[in-house]
């Protein structure tokens, strides 16, 4: 009896690695296109970072910065210090509140997912164009940006961190209304839309539905602006909204390269130490 033999497939043979990238020309294509539009943008911005290592130009960076050392540190400086820190912290905290204030009801009017005329498929004319114009008012408010908002502010209010205050609900609660309306509007709306059908109001399909899946990444976003915020009041106090940036602007008008040098560390460790609060905050709501 001879034993049947099984026919196996002849096993294929080992291949190489390729000899060259399969994308290589892919990428020198797509680099290439980038030098060649980065180009113009260039030679519009007059950018030349060469100048920088000039003999007049690194003479001037050098006495400028030498004027940092020593460090002004005395116990009346350092109170002051301490005291616009704190300022510069609470304006930024204000201003994003008051931008929530502002983009939290602008956000859900803008979202298309709590309308109730677009279940059928289409927004009825009139809720189309109060969610156009809503959206309109979003795009006005962040594209001035938080500085021109300050320069107006402080010619209304005067000097003073209420400028900048103002200044900062403006522009953030125009970003955060329309982060806020995209991060509503990506995420799945079964359950938003079938509340809305059985008889829910707008805020219940949001409160139930919508909100808890889309809580921590409103959330996270939020705080996220919130550190922005911090360093945007010390750019607005040199415009005269207060805070640290004010007392920053005055020192180097008046050429004290310590009390610039004290508060520029103290800024740092400032933004620092939001950030830790930032991350804290973003996984404790995850």
């Amino acid at each position: 009896m001879t034993a049947s033999v099984s026919h196996l497939p002849a096993p294929r043979p080992r291949l190489g690695a390729p000899a060259r990238d399969p994308a290589f020309v892919k990428r020198v294509f797509w680099l290439s296109l980038a030098l060649v539009l980065l180009w113009p943008l260039g030679v519009a911005t007059e950018f030349r970072l060469w100048v920088l290592w000039e003999p007049d130009n690194r003479k001037v960076t050098a006495q400028f910065l030498s004027t940092f050392w020593p460090l002004i540190y005395n116990a009346e400086f350092m109170d002051m210090v301490v005291r616009e820190t704190w300022r510069t912290v609470a304006m930024a905290t204000a201003g994003v509140t008051l931008a929530l204030v502002l983009a939290i009801p602008l956000s859900l009017l803008a979202t298309r997912v709590l309308s109730l005329s677009a279940l059928s498929g289409r927004m009825d004319r009139w809720p189309a164009v109060l969610r156009w114009l809503v959206r309109a008012t979003l795009i006005v408010l962040r594209s001035i940006p938080e500085l021109i908002w300050a320069l107006v502010f402080v010619r209304v209010v005067g000097l003073g961190p209420t400028a900048g205050v103002l200044a900062i609900a403006l522009t953030y609660g125009g970003m955060l209304g329309k982060v806020y309306a995209e991060i509503l509007e990506s995420g799945e709306s079964h359950a938003t839309q079938n509340l809305m059908r059985n008889g829910s109001g707008r805020l219940q399909a949001f409160v139930y539905a919508l909100l808890p899946s889309h809580a921590a990444e409103l959330a996270s976003y939020t705080v996220y602006r919130w550190e922005c915020a911090i360093r945007s009041s010390v750019v607005l106090g040199f415009v005269g909204a207060g805070g640290l940036g004010q007392q920053l602007d005055n020192s180097m008008k008046m050429f004290n390269g310590g009390e610039v040098a004290t508060m520029l560390l103290v800024f740092i460790a400032l933004v620092a130490v939001a950030d830790r609060v930032s991350t804290w905050l973003r996984k404790a709501l995850a």
